[in-house]
C-alpha cells in the first residue's frame, strides 16, 4: 500500500495529476485546493495517499495536508459518499471551512459543493457533528464558512459557472479572492479578481 510520495507535478488533468516520482508516473486522484496548492510549490511535492484497491482497479486519491486526509476519510464513512463526491466537496472547503458550515448547520452553503444536494447537506451536519466540533474555526472568521457565503459570493459562483468553469474551481478562485480583498467585496470585483485567478490556472 502507498502512503505517500515525493516528486514533480508533471500534469495536471480534471480531478487529478500525475506526479513524477523518479521517472515514474503516479495518477493521483486530489481536490482542487491540493492541486492549486500544488501549483504553488517550486520544485518537489510531497503527497499523503490513500491507497483504494477494488476489483477491477487501484485508486491513488492525494492529499497535501494531513487534515484534508483525514477529512476526507470522514467524508467516505458516510453512506452515498464515495471517492469523487468527497473530492468534489474538498474542494469547496477546506477542513476548517467544512467544520464551520457543520457546527453552523449552514445546508445552504453545504449544498453549494458539486454533488451535495438537501439530503446528503442533512446528512452531514448531523454525522459530522461530533468531528466538526473538534475542528477550529479558520482565524477570524468564527462560525462562518469561508468557501461559500450567501450574497455575492454564492452569485460570482454562479456567473463563473455560467462562464463554463467548473463550480469547484470557481468556489475555490472565488475563495482565493474573498480572503485576499475582504469581506465587503461587490460582486463585480469578486468576479473580475476571480477570472484572474482562474486564468493563472489555466
Amino acid at each position: 500500500m502507498i502512503g505517500k510520495l515525493t516528486g514533480k507535478l508533471d500534469e495536471v488533468a480534471d480531478g487529478g495529476c500525475v506526479l513524477d516520482v523518479n521517472g515514474v508516473g503516479y495518477l493521483l486522484s486530489c481536490s482542487q485546493k491540493t492541486l492549486d496548492r500544488w501549483r504553488d510549490i517550486q520544485g518537489p511535492v510531497k503527497a499523503l495517499v490513500e491507497t483504494q484497491v477494488r476489483q477491477d482497479a487501484i485508486v491513488l486519491v492525494g492529499f497535501s495536508t494531513t487534515a484534508e486526509r483525514d477529512t476526507f476519510r470522514k467524508l467516505t464513512a458516510i453512506q452515498g459518499v464515495g471517492t469523487k463526491l468527497a473530492l468534489d466537496i474538498l474542494s469547496a472547503f477546506g477542513p476548517e471551512d467544512l467544520a464551520a458550515a457543520v457546527r453552523g448547520a449552514d445546508r445552504a452553503a453545504l449544498r453549494q459543493a458539486n454533488g451535495v444536494g438537501a439530503k446528503l447537506a442533512e446528512r452531514l451536519v448531523t454525522e459530522l457533528r461530533a468531528w466538526a466540533g473538534g475542528i477550529e474555526a479558520p482565524s477570524g472568521l468564527g462560525a462562518t464558512t469561508a468557501a461559500v457565503a450567501p450574497g455575492a459570493e454564492s452569485d460570482a459562483v454562479s456567473a463563473l459557472t455560467n462562464l463554463g468553469w467548473k463550480r469547484p474551481e470557481a468556489q475555490a478562485a472565488v475563495n482565493r479572492v474573498r480572503a485576499r480583498v475582504g469581506e465587503g467585496a461587490e460582486l463585480a470585483t469578486l468576479i473580475r479578481e476571480s477570472l484572474k485567478e482562474l486564468g493563472t490556472r489555466a
